[in-house]
């Protein structure tokens, strides 16, 4: 299966945010995850950005699944018949963004291109290993 920049392009700040809603999947289980869901969510700019608990909703990771989409490879980014999936999910989500939140302000700056959203993102799943680690949870929801 074609990755989704296979087959939508890479990210461009310079294309005007599709008026179809966005549906930000995390695992809610990570604090991480969850914190930069909502900061995205609440003060991210990005009004047609729908969140959901990944971790809490089964149906869905095992949709996702069948698209070669999984939870616990990393966030996943949808709209309409597109997703990304993992750095590219971060990297466009920071493209739509015009924060006011300083951290994500630092992400948005951070994860600005695809290149270096790939080497970085990296980090965050570390991040989040750990944090499910501590936290007594399965890094795969699937797979406890």
């Amino acid at each position: 299966m074609p990755t989704p920049s296979a087959l939508h392009g890479p990210c461009d700040r310079s294309v005007v945010p599709d008026p179809q809603p966005l549906l930000l999947v995390y695992d809610g289980g990570c604090p991480f995850c969850r914190h930069f869901a909502l900061s995205s969510e609440w003060r991210g700019g990005i009004a047609n950005l729908r969140l959901v608990d990944g971790r809490a909703d089964t149906r869905l990771r095992r949709e996702l699944r069948e698209r070669g989409l999984a939870l616990a490879e990393g966030a996943i980014l949808l709209q309409g018949d597109r997703a990304w999936h993992g750095a590219e999910a971060v990297q466009h989500l920071c493209a739509l963004m015009r924060p006011s939140d300083p951290l994500l302000r630092v992400l948005v700056h951070l994860f600005d291109g695809p290149s270096r959203s790939a080497r970085l993102y990296p980090l965050l799943l570390g991040a989040r290993r750990l944090a499910l680690a501590l936290r007594g949870l399965p890094l795969d929801p699937d797979r406890p």
